[in-house]
């Protein structure tokens, strides 16, 4: 099943944005793409070969950020219970999936929740 091409550019950006994070690697667990920082999951970012619907997961403390991203087209709270830690799932590929930047900004919110503080230090050091 082909992706859609809006789909997969805002997937390449947020994949791009995730693994330029400070500390951030790329990894293959249950055969979907995750970026990690200090060996734990900052956010899933699926699978790109068409074979399931496209989307990112992220872990969304903010509670406005949180309830931001439940009203996008699809979104839900994340299965397997990770929903309940503020994880959100959200689907790129329905209308009016959010855009890219705004994706990234939860993909860094999610990061500053999971990596050590001397990262998120690092991140703000940043221009």
């Amino acid at each position: 099943m082909a992706v859609p091409r809006t789909a997969l550019k805002k997937w390449e950006k947020v994949r791009e944005f995730a693994l330029g994070m400070p500390g951030a690697v790329e990894e293959f667990p249950w055969g979907e793409t995750v970026a990690k920082v200090n060996k734990k999951v900052f956010v899933f970012l699926g699978v790109a070969d068409g074979s399931y619907p496209m989307g990112v997961t992220v872990k969304l403390k903010d509670e406005s950020a949180h309830a931001h991203a439940l009203t996008c087209p699809g979104a839900e709270p994340t299965g397997y219970g990770l929903g309940k830690s503020g994880w959100v799932s959200i689907p790129l590929e329905q209308k009016g999936a959010p855009a890219a930047e705004l994706l990234c900004d939860w993909v860094e919110e999610s990061y500053r929740v999971i990596a050590p503080k001397r990262l998120i230090a690092e991140l703000d050091g940043r221009d």
